[in-house]
């Protein structure tokens, strides 16, 4: 793995430019997978056998209607569950359980409360062993690109929600991940904040050129961070369609009063629609 230095975030900047078409080799791969939780009542399927792929640098997200399996379908990538049937691959090895290949960002806030602001961004990185000026640099700047310059030194319970959502992104950019898998990282913040986050983790991404697996039951908010929009069916939950989204980017909150956008807004909710529909009829 590429030590998560400044310098080396700054050579992937300038080495090359957003592509508009993805295409190649997959980086993830969703083959045939399925998953039915067992319990003392009997077996409930979640999801169905599902299969996709990702291509390097992409920014997918999930939609669906609620307990459709898109939580599912991350956390069995994320090496959390097993799946029943079907495999995963990243970079074409089988993912088998968890690791720090792949940086995760829940809902819930999950920074080490006894740890600061810098601390926890570099937690990995010293776990890595890496030197304490490589973390320093490194804290820096996802500090400024993430805008907490002056919170280096705070403690989480000092710091909004949207502010600890900021270090859990940087925390997972930070140790160079292969993906970024984020599960409704957003849900838990008013619209106002949710808003900014959005624009504050695709500047993220635009700089960090990750590819990004993201969850999210908010159809706005899908269409606005994405390439394409993989939309789900009612439980037991299958890939339904995949939507390319054709937004120019850099991308910042005015495309979302555009004509193109509205339209995408308006073919997702009637998918939507139609599958909560059904899991009500």
């Amino acid at each position: 793995m590429v030590t998560p230095t400044v310098k080396n975030v700054e050579n992937i900047i300038h080495s090359s430019d957003k592509n508009t078409a993805f295409g190649g080799t997959p980086k993830l791969e969703i083959k045939d997978v399925g998953k039915i939780f067992k319990t003392k009542s009997g077996e409930t399927t979640a999801l169905e056998k599902t299969s996709f792929t990702i291509s390097e640098g992409e920014f997918v997200t999930i939609l669906g209607p609620s307990g459709c399996g898109k939580s599912t379908v991350l956390r069995i990538v994320a090496g959390l569950e097993e799946a029943t049937s079907g495999s995963v691959l990243l970079d074409g090895q089988k993912i088998n359980g968890p690791g720090p290949d792949r940086g995760m960002v829940f809902q819930a806030y999950t920074l080490y409360p006894w740890l600061n602001v810098k601390e926890n961004i570099t937690f990995g990185l010293k776990l890595q062993g890496i030197s304490q000026k490589e973390r320093d640099d490194v804290a820096r700047h996802y500090l400024q690109l993430i805008g907490l310059e002056g919170f280096e030194k705070h403690y989480p319970i000092q710091l909004s929600g949207g502010m600890k959502q900021r270090v859990a992104i940087a925390r997972a950019l930070a140790n160079d991940p292969k993906i970024l898998l984020m599960d409704e990282p957003f849900g838990a913040l008013d619209a106002q904040t949710r808003n900014i986050m959005q624009e504050v983790l695709l500047k993220a991404w635009d700089e960090s050129k990750k590819t990004i697996l993201f969850i999210t039951h908010d159809v706005e908010e899908s269409i606005f961070l994405a390439d394409s929009v993989y939309v789900m069916t009612s439980r037991p939950g299958r890939l339904k369609k995949k939507v390319p989204i054709a937004l120019e980017r850099p991308r910042d909150f005015s495309v979302k009063g555009t004509v193109e956008f509205a339209q995408y807004k308006e073919d997702l909710l009637s998918l939507i629609r139609e599958e909560s529909l059904k899991a009500i009829n």
